[in-house]
């Protein structure tokens, strides 16, 4: 699978629980800054991949590509996860597009964005050496919203100071890897859910 960096370490979570046989490759997260450069990444790094395997996955949403990955995906018989962008996976598309349609000034967070954030938003956006340009970029965004895979202490009050950054209110909604899971199954072609016999009990 060619994974969005963002994705990576969760897919190989859940690959590693259900026992597939997958190996990830991660592309670098922050093409996410630049999304018209992702279709041709995913393109040369496939190129290279199909060679070695069986098949080939693309562990990315549209990612703001505007169907130049779906373009690549056609040309080269590779499918992807579905729906427009990470969060649908991680939070469900029609929860998303609810939460944007309540509040069309709505941050999202996941949990690479949290441990990033520093890295990923602030001194992307030059908000570490200028942190008055925080209301040029964040003025018409009325909440973060965390979509938390993981929720230890840490990673609460790294989404916490995140929001705080940006002047945001902060809403936490634990989702797990429920729907990266489901996601994983369908372009896989595996079972939604576990369906291996449990082990019985240590006597």
């Amino acid at each position: 699978m060619i994974a969005c960096g963002a994705l990576a370490q969760g897919v190989a979570e859940v690959a590693a629980r259900r026992s597939w046989p997958l190996d990830v490759h991660p592309l670098p997260p922050l093409l996410h800054n630049q999304p018209q450069r992702i279709a041709g990444e995913v393109e040369a790094l496939a190129a290279g991949l199909v060679e070695h395997y069986d098949r080939v996955v693309i562990g990315y949403a549209d990612c703001g590509t505007y169907g130049a990955l779906d373009d690549v995906c056609e040309r080269m018989g590779l499918s992807r996860l579905a729906g427009l962008h990470c969060y649908d996976v991680y939070g469900g598309a029609e929860r998303l597009a609810r939460w944007f349609e309540e509040q069309p000034g709505t941050y999202v967070l996941t949990d690479f964005l949290v441990r990033s954030f520093a890295r990923t938003v602030l001194a992307e956006l030059g908000l570490d050496t200028h942190p008055e340009l925080r209301d040029a970029y964040f003025a018409h965004y009325t909440r973060a919203v965390w979509l938390a895979q993981h929720t230890d202490d840490d990673l609460r009050e790294r989404a916490e100071a995140a929001a705080a950054a940006l002047g945001l209110p902060l809403l936490t909604v634990e989702v797990g890897n429920a729907g990266l899971e489901r996601s994983l199954a369908d372009v896989l072609g595996e079972p939604a859910t576990d369906t291996r016999p449990e082990r019985p009990a240590a006597a």
